[in-house]
């Protein structure tokens, strides 16, 4: 028997892999002269290979979209399978504070290079600069043909990744799947217009952002750039609230409180109390609440409370205006930009087209998918990747096993 995989990215070597484990012959095509090249660049280059939740049910809130799904797919191959799975490749592993996982080298080289061995091991045969242009189902299987080849093989799994468009999928059209229409998931937000971005490199630890006239919200460190704002918050935001800013064209207002545990009552109280214990220390000159000295001279101004001022002298209404800053601070967003190079779409095939206990299609038995290219998108920190590793492995054990 013969399998493809249509893909040379981390769904489709773990799926190539792992169908090869069985005995068949695997080939995998890919459209680029490289292969792996996101698994290379992603983590800044050290490769985020997954998130240390062992939990499923705590591992499942990283992913906006697709979360029963995938809890049926983290039931056949989970973060512990991962982890496992690459330290036996000799990859050993470590687990940041944050949660992430990352190989012990911090090279994502040796991620790369342990797919790519594993993959030769087993016999996968890897053909570069071969893009699939449609899939054609035969009777006993299934045709892939692109520009200058054509391939016959008895089961096939995608694993393209996602898109930008829609005709990014078009390969595809010929088999009247139900699409969803992809949209970005993952970006930064673009302030145009704010005299924020003149304190870019500064970061809070833990801030809270969330959208006006949404429910839509996030904490986490907070990071401005000369382009508006990035950071894990922001980042986790864009993705839960990919549709809604997709729908308004990614123009908004983010409320902003730079630390999570603020609320009103406790600002008012600790700055009444730092007034009678500091009377004549000026304003600008102490900074507060462990925030950078710059942005609680910004949030000061916008306060309107002059440089020269002292606490002594300071009114109700301007401390008033200054806790509004600290907690609920306005900030016009108008565009987004792509996250560093780790594109990441909301869209692709619809899970009611695929069996999440095999990864096979619903309309065309031998068909699988794993990977980007289905619905399933998770936020930052190893949640996409492990999407990438637990699909791939069960697209590629189940091919090897379902009868047709």
């Amino acid at each position: 028997m013969t399998i493809g995989v249509v893909g040379g990215g981390a769904a489709g070597f773990f799926a190539a892999i792992h169908a090869a484990y069985s005995g068949h012959k695997v080939m995998l095509f890919e459209k680029h002269r490289k292969v792996l090249s996101k698994v290379l660049i992603s983590g800044g280059g050290r490769c985020n290979l997954t998130q240390g939740t062992f939990n499923t049910i705590e591992l499942l809130k990283g992913y906006p979209r697709g979360r029963n799904f995938l809890k049926k797919v983290f039931a056949h191959f989970s973060v512990a399978d991962t982890v496992s799975w690459f330290e036996k490749q000799g990859v050993p592993v470590k687990t940041e504070a944050d949660g992430r996982v990352f190989p012990q080298s911090d090279d994502s080289r040796s991620v790369v290079s342990a797919l790519l061995n594993e993959a030769r091991r087993v016999g996968v045969v890897v053909e570069m600069n071969r893009g699939v242009g449609s899939i054609e189902v035969l009777k006993n299987g299934f045709r892939v043909q692109g520009k200058d080849f054509s391939r016959c093989v008895d089961r096939l799994i995608v694993c393209s990744g996602g898109s930008s468009k829609q005709e990014g999928y078009g390969f595809m059209d010929g088999l009247g799947l139900r699409m969803v229409a992809p949209i970005p998931s993952l970006f930064t937000f673009n302030t145009p217009e704010t005299e924020l971005k003149k304190l870019r490199g500064l970061s809070v630890p833990n801030g809270y952002i969330r959208f006006e006239g949404s429910k839509l919200n996030y904490s986490g460190p907070i990071l401005i750039t000369h382009w508006g704002l990035s950071g894990p918050a922001v980042l986790k935001l864009s993705a839960f609230g990919a549709g809604w800013l997709h729908e308004k064209s990614y123009q908004a207002v983010a409320l902003i409180r730079w630390d999570e545990g603020f609320t009103p009552d406790s600002l008012l109280r600790e700055l009444q109390a730092y007034k009678t214990k500091h009377p004549r220390k000026n304003i600008h000159k102490n900074a507060l609440f462990g925030l950078p000295a710059r942005l609680w001279i910004f949030l000061a101004s916008r306060a309107e409370i002059d440089e020269e001022l002292n606490w002594e002298a300071i009114s109700k209404k301007k401390i008033n205006k200054l806790i509004e800053n600290l907690f609920k601070f306005p900030l016009k967003i108008s565009g987004k930009t792509t996250f560093k190079e780790e594109f990441v779409t909301a869209g692709g095939i619809a899970l009611d087209e695929i069996d999440p206990n095999t990864m096979e299609s619903r309309k065309y038995p031998g068909l699988f998918f794993a990977g980007e290219v289905i619905d399933v998108d998770g936020i930052t920190g190893g949640y996409n990747f492990q999407a990438a590793w637990s699909t791939g492995f069960l697209a590629g054990k189940s091919s090897t096993i379902v009868e047709l």
